[in-house]
């Protein structure tokens, strides 16, 4: 069972992934001003929090997200993304099987990152992903070894999947209009949206290279 259409269809737009950041309140602060911003769905990514911080954080996002009609997806976690009832998960290599992922949260929504292997997106829709990350497509400071993703793989993956495709990997407002018209639904940032002095300037800047149109109210969940 894939998403259900009121959350696939926040699969456009900004996709802003957070920081490492401990102290809650001022992650709870900065996500606020990214929506504000016009982030379409949010990724809690937290690599060093331990499960105590996780759980907390987790739940707060997720009560911030739902009160702006954002979909909030948990970085690598399944357990993490059950645990509070999040929108939905996204994996990584290694992360666990796209497939159990699907079986455990019917009509959410399930990522799965690419790297530069288009071919990866076919069989991660055959398995029940609703989007793919391809990347990076720029250079990363979050990521400075990752494997470089030529801009091709953007609609390749689009093609081969026929699912939403998020860029990620050194996006910026100066160069995510590029990345947009290589075939990316979403564009996926971490530094160009919390790294900057105005969180909500630099959001809005992004957010508004896509035309996207009021999606219907997210059902809310339990």
């Amino acid at each position: 069972m894939s998403a259900d259409p009121a959350l696939a269809r926040r699969l456009k737009g900004l996709y802003a992934i957070t920081p490492e950041c401990h102290d809650t309140e001022r992650l709870a602060l900065e996500v606020e001003r990214a929506l504000e911003g016009g982030a379409s769905l949010v990724q809690y990514r937290a690599k060093h929090a331990d499960a105590a911080l996780a759980l907390e954080q987790g739940r707060r996002l997720r009560d911030l997200c739902r009160a702006f009609g954002a979909p909030l997806i948990v970085n690598d976690s399944l357990h993490l993304a059950l645990e509070i009832a999040a929108d939905g998960v996204h994996l990584g290599r290694g992360d666990g099987d796209v497939r159990a992922a699907r079986a455990a949260l019917p009509g959410r929504l399930i990522g799965v990152s690419c790297y530069d292997d288009p071919a990866l997106a076919r069989r991660a829709a055959e398995d029940g992903a609703d989007y793919v990350g391809i990347g990076s497509v720029f250079p990363s400071s979050t990521k400075p070894r990752a494997v470089r993703a030529a801009l091709d793989r953007l609609s390749e993956a689009r093609q081969a999947g026929a699912i939403p495709v998020a860029a990620i990997g050194g996006i910026t407002a100066a160069n995510a209009a590029v990345a947009i018209s290589n075939g990316a639904d979403m564009v996926a940032v971490i530094s160009a949206v919390f790294g900057a002095p105005d969180v909500r300037a630099a959001a809005r800047s992004i957010a508004g290279l896509f035309a996207v149109p009021d999606p219907e109210p997210l059902h809310a969940r339990a």
